[in-house]
């Protein structure tokens, strides 16, 4: 099983409530550190001025590269639920590591804090909700219900199959776990 992320773009509005409730979730100092960004994406002037807005978190992908990349073997893909995790007991941290996973991933998803030799931390679906068969506390948080999570098999066959949305490009070469509506022109 591959659990993974569906992101409607047609219904997302901006918000950052995705990125708040996780950030409180797991007690984040306030600062540029994340573990979901929102990203505006305008494009075009008046009179056909466009907007739209993507939400991306770690991806889980099949292959992921930060794991790949990692000197110390501190990121794993776990195989029970295809969920990517961060052993930060095997992390160098950012002063002791050339930040190999965040250069890897092809969205800059791994992060460092702004404290001294900050491990890294990415998104882990939420495990404590994901043990208790509770959706991530992202998908939750969305007032717009632009956001659901599960098996990438179940999300695709109620969603479909679409990988690119405005703004974002499928990696064929680490294939991340998400599904998309996108909003198109």
């Amino acid at each position: 099983m591959q659990m993974a992320f569906y992101f409607d773009q047609t219904r997302c509005t901006g918000c950052s409530a995705c990125l708040i409730a996780c950030k409180e979730w797991y007690d984040m100092k306030s600062g540029p550190a994340y573990r979901r960004i929102v990203v505006r994406i305008e494009k075009d002037k008046y009179p056909n001025p466009y907007l739209a807005y993507l939400t991306i978190a770690c991806l889980h992908c099949e292959r992921p590269a930060c794991a790949a990349a990692c000197p110390t073997n501190a990121i794993v893909k776990r195989e029970e639920d295809g969920v990517t995790v961060v052993n930060k007991d095997l992390c160098l941290g950012k002063d002791n590591c050339a930040t190999f996973c965040k250069e890897a991933c092809p969205y800059g998803i791994p992060d460092f804090g702004e404290e001294e030799n900050a491990k890294m931390q990415m998104c882990n679906f939420c495990l404590d909700q994901l043990a208790e068969n509770k959706n991530p506390i992202c998908v939750d948080a969305c007032p717009s219900h632009a956001l659901d999570a599960g098996p990438l098999n179940l999300l695709a066959a109620k969603y479909g199959q679409t990988r690119q949305a405005e703004g974002f490009v499928y990696s064929e070469e680490t294939m991340p776990s998400i599904i998309f509506k996108p909003k198109l022109r």
